[in-house]
């Protein structure tokens, strides 16, 4: 009876969990898109869209957005492995939970973690005796916990050097007229002058748009790299605590 409570408890703590870490993602994503109204409201996003003649701001927001989907898909991923984590202590820690461990595991939940304690599994099948070394194999389970969250470190550098293009780009078109301009000539200055205009709003919005873009980016790869890191913790709690110690007690037991 205190089995099946305990269960139930750790099984409503991983779904509070799993809420925890997409509903972290979703407030961040909430108030971004509030900002973009408030923006659009007072006429700046198009402001800056209409004064962007090379476009590099809206190809900016485009990769934002594209990136913001991305990082929505690596979330619910790891919120998922961390349910499945919890889950496995769930089984293995209560009286007789080492059973699990069984016919390569099938009792377990799938997932990646699930996947790491299976191939210990295997590797304390294949040897003789002695201390069960998972090291090599928790480096793999991090590289594949990790999975495709370098791309928001790849976006954010890539939004950045966007902006800088913009700049450079911005001040070319600022600069071009004064080659040809001639002070005598009012008609010519005020083209020049326009065109200079049109330059530096070229270069100001370009270096805004990708440093916003560029930040926002960071701070929302941070929080799946944070919450990457404490399922790969939980994982390994997990593994010394309950998996290796009866695995490493099964080998020592005579047959």
């Amino acid at each position: 009876m205190s089995a099946t409570a305990g269960a139930e408890t750790a099984s409503s703590g991983a779904d509070t969990s799993e809420r925890s870490v997409l509903l972290l993602w979703m407030i961040f994503t909430g108030l971004s898109v509030f900002a973009v109204v408030l923006l659009w409201r007072y006429g700046l996003l198009h402001l800056m869209i209409i004064s962007d003649r090379t476009y590099i701001s809206s190809v900016i927001a485009v990769l934002y957005v594209v990136t913001c989907f991305h990082c929505f898909w690596r979330t619910r991923a790891i919120a998922r492995e961390g349910e499945m984590t919890r889950r496995c202590r769930a089984i293995l820690s209560v009286p007789g939970g080492a059973r699990g461990l069984d016919e390569d595991a099938r009792a377990l939940p799938g997932g990646l973690v699930t996947d790491h304690i299976r191939s210990l599994v295997q590797k304390a099948s294949a040897q003789a005796a002695g201390r069960i070394d998972q090291t090599l194999l928790l480096r793999s389970l991090a590289d594949r916990l990790r999975g495709s969250n370098g791309f928001g470190a790849f976006v954010s550098d890539t939004l950045m050097k966007l902006g800088l293009l913009g700049t450079i780009i911005g001040f070319i078109i600022m600069l071009a007229p004064i080659a040809t301009l001639d002070a005598a000539d009012k008609v010519a200055m005020k083209s020049s002058m326009g065109l200079m205009s049109d330059g530096m709003a070229v270069a100001m919005y370009t270096t805004l748009a990708g440093l916003i873009g560029s930040i926002l980016v960071k701070i929302q790869y941070y929080m799946l790299d944070a919450a990457t890191q404490r399922v790969f913790s939980d994982a390994v709690m997990l593994t010394e605590t309950h998996v290796t110690p009866a695995l490493e007690r099964h080998l020592g037991t005579p047959a």
